[in-house]
């Protein structure tokens, strides 16, 4: 049996081409927040996903040099915020670098004590079960401890193309969210 030659040799990806192509799936807009009283942080994030139903187990992407990475380590639990389609302003102060403080916002305490943004259209209060090593990311995997949809009726907020929107109108402009 004979081989067929490689026509083509792989070429690397360059990470600007993979974020547009990976532009093209659209994404549900969270904020994970974490923390003690006094110490709450949270950030934008759309690396999130279900993982398993039995056990109840989710995850979410940080940058390795995310400000929120070791607020997630020490508290060891995060909450999952799904945004609505209104919530873009949240969504925006609570991107980047310098974001909005969650006591600037109207949030109250899951049962883990953990901060749930309370006009969110969902969360999911998670304790952290794993991490792992996800090139120039963590990936933090979390045990959903209690759950609430506070804005059942409401459209998500979707991020498509490098830019947020709600999901009846076509997302507009071109400003990128940063995930942690």
């Amino acid at each position: 049996m004979t081989s067929t030659p490689q026509l083509h040799e792989p070429q690397p990806v360059e990470g600007r081409l993979l974020r547009n192509v990976c532009g093209l799936f659209v994404t549900g807009v969270t904020v994970i927040t974490t923390g003690e009283e006094g110490r709450s942080e949270g950030t934008t994030v759309n690396s999130f996903t279900s993982v398993s139903l039995d056990p109840p187990l989710v995850l979410f992407c940080l940058h390795k040099e995310s400000r929120l990475r070791a607020v997630v380590e020490e508290s060891q639990a995060f909450t999952v915020n799904f945004l609505a389609g209104p919530q873009e302003p949240l969504a925006r102060a609570f991107a980047g670098k310098g974001t909005a403080a969650v006591t600037d916002v109207p949030h109250h305490r899951s049962a883990n004590g953990m901060p749930v943004l309370s006009d969110a259209l969902a969360f999911l209060a998670c304790r952290l079960v794993q991490q792992f090593d996800g090139g120039d990311h963590t990936i933090f995997m979390g045990q959903v401890v209690e759950l609430g949809v506070p804005r059942e009726r409401q459209e998500p907020l979707i991020f498509f193309r490098g830019s947020l929107g709600a999901l009846e109108e076509e997302p507009r402009g071109a400003h990128p969210i940063f995930d942690g």
